[in-house]
């Protein structure tokens, strides 16, 4: 049984650039084709879903050049263009698309500021709020790649700058060139390689946005074909609380830190209306403990 939708209260607010938003989002990578490649199946169903999660409450969608590739960017501004003030459309570039599944990050300065560009245009804005580096790319400079963002900052085409898949010492660096606003790592309950990331940025008030944010969750849960099929921490915790192991693996981001934002991504409306319920759920200090304590070992003894 998951948390009714009516009773979700999204009033827990995270500060971006001047302006606060409700710290849960929507990751709208999920709207593409197979391995992430052309338009969705369900043209209609994809438009249904990002008006829904607006309905909802939602005011942070995330997205990128590189999700279609750009058909993303056209369904978010096909399903809610004119946009509402309250909503932050924010969108990625460096990583080129050849084929399905198939990512190469590429950060020349051209290169970056040819897709911003584009990203305007297919998005309608006359800036963009948030523009991430989706990865750094090896064979260019850092420098190049951070001193462009900040070029884009300091023309208005770009408010706030974020990273995507970075250490701790790589933030530092971009930071000497430009204020980073966000930091988009993988990241859930049971992957928590980067919990230094996320403290650095608690620390130094830089908004962490997860992705596959329940990606473990079904690992973590437990293992259903063990001749127990003992429950694991995700899935005694949702039994506890009358909720599903992905709703509890979203609670617990939103517990982890007051820097975190969760964008959990689908394309069905069911399941947007379940992962939004989320934002309701609280932990107490004992679940909070069990979960604590599920992290990579448990996914690599399984």
């Amino acid at each position: 049984m998951s948390t009714p939708v009516s009773s979700v209260d999204l009033n827990d607010t995270i500060t971006i650039g001047e302006r606060s938003y409700r710290r849960f989002g929507y990751g709208a990578m999920r709207l593409t084709g197979p391995g992430r490649w052309g338009p969705p199946e369900d043209h209609e169903g994809a438009l249904r879903v990002l008006r829904r999660a607006v309905e909802l409450g939602v005011e942070f969608i995330d997205t990128a050049d590189s999700y279609g590739p750009y058909v993303n960017e056209q369904i978010i501004r096909e399903a809610l263009h004119p946009y509402p003030e309250s909503l932050l459309v924010a969108t990625k570039a460096g990583l080129v698309r050849t084929g399905p599944l198939q990512w190469f990050p590429v950060g020349r300065p051209k290169y970056l500021r040819q897709e911003c560009e584009m990203s305007l245009i297919r998005l309608g804005l006359d800036h963009l709020d948030l523009f991430q580096l989706h990865r750094i790319d090896p064979e260019v400079p850092q420098e190049e790649q951070f001193g462009l963002l900040r070029d884009l900052r300091d023309e208005g085409k770009v408010r706030h700058v974020g990273l995507s898949n970075v250490t701790v010492s790589e933030i530092e660096a971009a930071r000497r060139i430009v204020p980073i606003t966000s930091v988009q790592n993988r990241y859930n309950v049971i992957e928590r390689k980067d919990d230094d990331v996320v403290d650095y940025c608690t620390r130094h008030g830089i908004v962490f946005i997860p992705w596959f944010p329940m990606g473990a969750g079904r690992i973590a849960a437990g293992d259903p074909a063990a001749a127990d099929a003992t429950p694991g921490p995700v899935e005694r915790v949702a039994g506890q609380l009358g909720v599903t192991a992905s709703q509890v693996c979203l609670a617990w981001l939103l517990h982890r830190s007051p820097a975190v934002l969760p964008i959990p991504g689908t394309s069905s409306v069911a399941h947007l209306e379940e992962n939004v319920a989320a934002a309701t759920i609280s932990l107490d200090a004992g679940q909070l403990a069990l979960l604590d304590a599920v992290g990579i070992n448990d996914l690599m003894d399984s």
